[in-house]
C-alpha cells in the first residue's frame, strides 16, 4: 500500500457502519430526518439504539421526512477536509436526492477558497450500500496508489456498472407515505406480492416485475444477478446487500450467492439506514454487485 493521495469523502447514505468509514479513514457528511417536528441525524450505527427507536417510531404511525444536505453545509465540509488535502466526495444519485446538485455548487465555492488545492464531486447515481459498494472499491483504488484524477476518472466511467436489485416484502410504510396505493397495497399483502425493482441510468427507483411470495423475491433478485454480474456466476468482484429490518431474508440470499458464485470471498449485509428506510418502511432487502452497465437493463418497460 502506498501513502494516499488524496480524501475520499462520502455521505450517510452508503448505508454502512460510521465505524467501517472511519477505519477506512473516509469523513461522511450526514443527512437527517425529521420526525413530528424533531430533526434527528442519521446515526450510522453508532447508538445501537437509535435503528430500533426508528423503527419504534414507525410502527406508532410516524412519518418521516427527509432532508438533503444543503449547499452551506457541503461547503463548511468541504472547506474543512481542503485545508488538509485534496478531495474526491462521492454524493448520493441525483436521482433520489437534489443533494448531488447541492455538493456540486458547494465544489465551486470552496474550491475558490482553496486555490491551491482539488475537488472534484461525483454524483453516484447510486443509494444505500451502493452507494457504499461505489465508495469501498474507490477506496481500494486510493489505497493501491491512484492518484485523484485516476479516481475519478474511473468513478465517472463505471458509476453505472454498480448494479442496485431490490424488493419489498411489506407495503404498509409504501402505503403510508403514498407511494402506493391503499388498495394497491392492501391487495399486495393479501396475495403476498413483492415488487421487484432496481436503480436505473439515471439513479431513479424502477419497479418492473412482481412476484408472489419473499422466496420467489430472493430467486428472481439471483436471476438478476447471475445475468449482470461480471463474468456470470464466475463473478469474484464485491457484493453488499441491505436491508431494512428484515435480516432473514438477507441472509438467505447471501447463503444463495455463496452457493451460485464460487469465486466470491463474502457478501457484506448492512442495515439499511434511516434515511433511506425514511422512504422504504420495514421489509426492504436489496442487492448490489459490479457488472453490466445499468443503461442496458432490458427488464425495465
Amino acid at each position: 500500500m502506498t501513502d494516499r493521495k488524496f480524501i475520499l469523502s462520502c455521505g450517510s447514505t452508503v448505508d454502512m457502519p460510521y465505524s467501517y468509514c472511519q477505519s477506512r479513514d473516509i469523513p461522511v457528511v450526514f443527512y437527517t430526518y425529521v420526525v413530528d417536528g424533531k430533526e434527528y441525524v442519521d446515526d450510522m450505527l453508532r447508538d445501537p439504539d437509535a435503528l430500533p427507536g426508528f423503527y419504534r417510531m414507525l410502527d406508532a404511525g410516524a412519518l418521516p421526512h427527509t432532508s438533503q444536505v444543503n449547499t452551506q453545509t457541503y461547503i463548511d465540509f468541504f472547506d474543512q477536509l481542503l485545508e488538509k488535502g485534496d478531495v474526491l466526495h462521492i454524493a448520493f444519485g441525483s436521482g433520489l436526492s437534489a443533494s448531488a446538485a447541492n455538493a456540486l455548487s458547494a465544489m465551486e465555492i470552496a474550491a475558490a477558497k482553496h486555490p491551491d488545492r482539488t475537488l472534484k464531486v461525483v454524483d453516484s447515481l447510486a443509494a444505500s450500500s451502493g452507494h457504499g459498494l461505489f465508495v469501498d472499491m474507490l477506496a481500494d483504488m486510493r489505497d493501491d496508489g491512484a492518484t485523484l484524477e485516476e479516481a475519478y476518472q474511473w468513478a465517472e466511467a463505471h458509476k453505472l456498472n454498480i448494479n442496485h436489485q431490490f424488493f419489498s416484502t411489506d407495503l404498509t410504510h409504501l402505503r403510508r407515505n403514498g407511494r402506493v396505493s391503499g388498495p394497491a397495497a392492501m391487495l399486495g399483502t393479501l396475495l403476498g406480492i413483492c415488487p421487484i425493482m432496481h436503480l436505473n441510468a439515471e439513479g431513479r427507483i424502477i419497479a418492473y416485475d412482481k412476484v408472489r411470495g419473499k422466496n420467489n423475491a430472493v430467486k428472481e433478485t439471483l436471476r438478476v444477478m447471475v445475468e449482470r454480474a461480471e463474468n456470470g456466476t464466475e463473478y469474484s468482484g464485491k457484493c453488499f446487500i441491505s436491508h431494512s429490518d428484515s435480516l432473514e431474508t438477507a441472509l438467505k440470499l447471501r447463503e444463495m450467492i455463496l452457493q451460485t458464485f464460487p469465486n466470491l470471498q463474502d457478501v457484506r449485509v448492512y442495515d439499511i439506514g434511516t434515511i433511506i428506510a425514511s422512504h422504504t418502511g420495514r421489509g426492504t432487502v436489496a442487492l448490489f454487485f459490479y457488472g453490466k452497465d445499468r443503461g442496458e437493463f432490458v427488464g425495465e418497460s
